[in-house]
């Protein structure tokens, strides 16, 4: 067992920089000596941290001293055979796991919901996708996550793919029998990538659900700023076992990843294992209390309820349901003019997330509640968005292969016009960032009532498409 209260690589830095050295290297900043003075005072601190591969302070694409010591500890603490620390955010992640995993023109089955660097990544690959659609969950009021007769069914309509993709939690932390379909595809010797962007927390244990890892998972990728005290973009990659190659992962991260990493971005995720190492479990009965009375609080507001849990729901994900007639997006407007931010806000839902500690004095955030329930009984119509059946084919492939796509030149069109015509870019309302039409897909009627009525709830997408144009192909 190693030693979880190390910190090999903050250590490593503050070391460095109390050395107060001449510095004649990059970064130009030369610890912070050469600095706006407008923004000294904010960056005085973190300045002297951001340093480069000088000597003693390792290599992130091939460590052998400090970072690697870091590396190895994440390792431990998440149960893993390899972890890799990323400063690309899980994206980076994301997309070294499918290169590793699948080449040109080879089958690799993927949850249809998944995030955009996942498709970005079949799109790299040069992959053939094969889409499993989500079930609609009537009490989460969205789509989810594949069933296992999904999975059956495409693993024995196409036994030659090279992986499966998977998606665990939901951005909206909702989880699913994901051990049942790890089992079921290494029975048939396939790999199972998991994106578990938002679950870095579950290898705290109860009350959180399972961790990807613990039920099987051969890649997981953890976005270690969602849910962790880590810098934004800040994020781990872990490999389990040989079914994918560890060498190929990391050398598609050198790829990927910048040549100059920012060493703040490191150091905190070695801090952030710390912390999460260091959580006893009074700490997290405490937190579990604390969520609690946020919730009741929440309950107490007008025109909103307050989503209930669900088995293998993790707690630090909120979900607040408008009544009908209210819209999302005016409605976060309203949270945020009372000084509380949540995360997104789709036409009808809001969500909040929680973090591993109380920051907020819970009697200040019930002030804050207060206001935004006065703004939220003004209410505000929107066009409502019935249940729309996006995902027509349980399973589904793309109407071009990527690299038919590269011969084919686009045109922008009114949407409308479009259905019909393949899309040549991806209509990806944020957050969450999951495409609703992705590129090479055929759009449909349902596609484009959907998205006139997403933009008319003020949904967020590119520009031209809030204008109500799409590419498609000629």
């Amino acid at each position: 067992m190693k030693d979880q209260q190390r910190t090999p690589l903050f250590d490593g830095l503050k070391q460095f920089a109390a050395k107060n050295p001449f510095s004649f290297h990059v970064p130009g900043h030369k610890n912070g000596a050469i600095f706006p003075e407008i923004g000294r005072p904010e960056f005085a601190q973190i300045l002297p941290l951001d340093l480069t591969e000088v000597t003693g302070l390792d290599d992130l694409h091939a460590p052998d001293g400090m970072i690697a010591e870091a590396e190895e500890l994440a390792a431990e603490f998440f149960c893993a055979d390899k972890t890799f620390f990323l400063v690309g955010g899980s994206t980076a992640g994301n997309l070294a796991m499918i290169l590793a995993a699948c080449g040109r023109d080879e089958k690799i089955i993927v949850q249809r919901n998944s995030h955009k660097s996942i498709m970005n990544g079949l799109e790299l690959a040069g992959a053939r996708p094969i889409f499993m659609t989500p079930v609609f969950d009537e009490a989460a009021g969205r789509y989810t996550s594949p069933i296992l007769q999904t999975l059956e069914r495409a693993l024995a309509k196409h036994p030659e793919a090279k992986a499966v993709v998977l998606t665990y939690p939901d951005y909206f932390g909702k989880t699913y029998d994901l051990g049942a379909m790890i089992r079921l595809c290494h029975s048939k010797g396939i790999p199972v990538l998991v994106d578990e962007a938002h679950g870095v927390h579950f290898a705290l244990g109860k009350p959180f659900p399972a961790p990807a890892l613990s039920l099987g998972a051969d890649v997981v990728v953890h976005s270690a700023h969602k849910m962790a005290p880590a810098m934004t973009m800040a994020s781990y990659l872990h490999v389990q076992g040989s079914r994918v190659s560890s060498d190929k992962i990391a050398h598609y991260l050198q790829v990927i990843q910048s040549s100059s990493p920012s060493y703040p971005l490191l150091a905190s995720l070695d801090l952030a294992r710390l912390y999460m190492a260091s959580m006893t479990r009074a700490e997290l009965e405490n937190l579990l209390t604390y969520v609690n009375r946020v919730r009741a609080a929440f309950a107490e507001l007008a025109c909103s309820r307050v989503l209930q849990l669900q088995d293998g729901d993790d707690p630090l994900k909120l979900t607040l349901q408008l009544d009908p007639g209210l819209n999302g997006h005016k409605a976060m407007a309203a949270f945020e003019q009372a000084g509380l931010w949540p995360e997104l806000a789709t036409h009808d839902q809001i969500l909040f997330v929680l973090g591993l500690g109380a920051k907020e004095t819970f009697e200040d955030l019930k002030k804050a509640l207060h206001t935004a329930n006065e703004r939220l009984k003004i209410g505000g119509n929107h066009a409502t968005i019935d249940r729309v059946q996006l995902f027509p084919e349980e399973i589904q492939e793309l109407a071009l292969t990527y690299d038919a796509m590269n011969k084919y030149s686009y045109r922008e069109i009114p949407l409308q016009e479009g259905i019909g015509h393949i899309a040549a870019e991806a209509v990806i309302p944020y957050p969450p960032g999951i495409p609703l039409v992705m590129k090479g897909e055929r759009i449909t009627a349902a596609h484009a009532d959907i998205l006139k009525r997403l933009l008319s709830a003020g949904t967020e997408l590119q520009q031209r498409q809030k204008q109500g144009h799409v590419r498609v192909f000629d």
